[in-house]
């Protein structure tokens, strides 16, 4: 055996004449040759081995743990992946909400916009417009935007004013006063669209 095998604190050489690992001398830097069981027991009557220290007849010591390559130990990993399964728990339903709040933010900015222009056209008219068209064609609105929730620009729910007796007469249809969307799901607030 001609080979040397070394680490940050020990040489290990092998006896001239003999064979196996038994009898291996482990050799330190500072050039003195101490017998492998002599260093074990000396090592481990002292504590200053890391675990795994040698048993009788077994290979040379490793370094103190704390020069060794240190790893994860199984409840470091457990600390871990509990951290990071919480943070999951609380980020993902989070993340899943997100597409409806934004149809709902777009949602509410639609009516306001289509309230806004209806009030616009009565002052400026004195009556309300017939149908969402007449808003596009008076260019109160360029175009009749898509109900988020349902997809759609045909489903927007009218609501139309209230003929009184006197104006039965008037050959001018009711106008529209109002506008909701025509979806009847639940918002994240509890209420439905329709109600909007």
């Amino acid at each position: 055996m001609n080979w040397k095998r070394s680490d940050s604190r020990f040489s290990v050489l092998p006896i001239p004449g003999r064979s196996g690992r038994r009898d291996e001398v482990l050799s330190p830097p500072w050039g003195q040759d101490v017998p492998a069981k002599a260093l074990a027991e000396g090592a481990l009557a002292e504590g200053a081995l890391a675990e795994g220290a040698l048993a009788e007849g077994t290979a040379a010591p490793r370094a103190p743990r704390s020069l060794a390559r240190r790893g994860y130990t199984l409840l470091e990993l457990l600390v871990v992946m509990a951290v990071i399964g919480i943070l999951a728990g609380i980020a993902i339903p989070q993340l899943l909400r997100t597409p409806m709040k934004a149809k709902e933010a777009a949602l509410k900015e639609n009516l306001f916009t289509f309230r806004s222009m209806i009030d616009q056209y009565f002052a400026d008219k004195g009556r309300y417009p017939e149908s969402l068209e007449t808003l596009v064609t008076e260019k109160y609105i360029r175009k009749i935007p898509i109900d988020p929730i349902t997809g759609s620009a045909e489903t927007w729910e009218l609501v139309f004013e209230e003929a009184d007796a006197s104006e039965t007469s008037s050959d001018q249809p009711p106008g529209i006063i109002d506008v909701r969307s025509g979806s009847k799901d639940t918002a994240l607030d509890g209420t439905t669209y329709d109600t909007w």
